[in-house]
């Protein structure tokens, strides 16, 4: 899923806290990268560890402006483990993967500054 933000743009509406607690953002461990070539946009497919209670989960990103799969693998990154899942081509996105647009648009995954476990909730 790709949902185009600038950094000049207002702020989203306000939302409650009730709602906030409704995203659950969780950090993962990505297992394996793989190439997705039958995507419309250049995206690698990722396999995510989240732990022993969200499991293994997939997940397209279009990363691939700022990531080669050799220095994907092992790191930790937050998503979006609630949406329902979305059909992308013939691949199943079960997550959104987080992340930022640097200056020229690629996306700059969002990853913890120290180690945490798979699994850990954003709150």
């Amino acid at each position: 899923m790709h949902i185009d933000h600038r950094a000049d743009e207002p702020a989203a509406e306000p939302i409650t806290f009730a709602d906030f607690l409704k995203v659950d953002i969780r950090i993962g461990r990505i297992i394996t990268v793989d190439a997705f070539p039958e995507a419309r946009k250049p995206a690698y497919k990722l396999t995510i560890d989240f732990g022993p209670v969200i499991g293994i989960k997939k997940s397209s990103a279009q990363i691939t402006g700022n990531y080669d799969p050799e220095n994907l693998l092992g790191k930790l990154v937050a998503a979006v483990v609630n949406f329902p899942p979305r059909q992308i081509g013939k691949f199943m996105s079960e997550v959104l993967t987080v992340g930022f647009p640097d200056s020229e648009g690629n996306v700059v995954l969002f990853s913890p500054d120290n180690d945490v476990s798979p699994g850990a909730r954003l709150f």
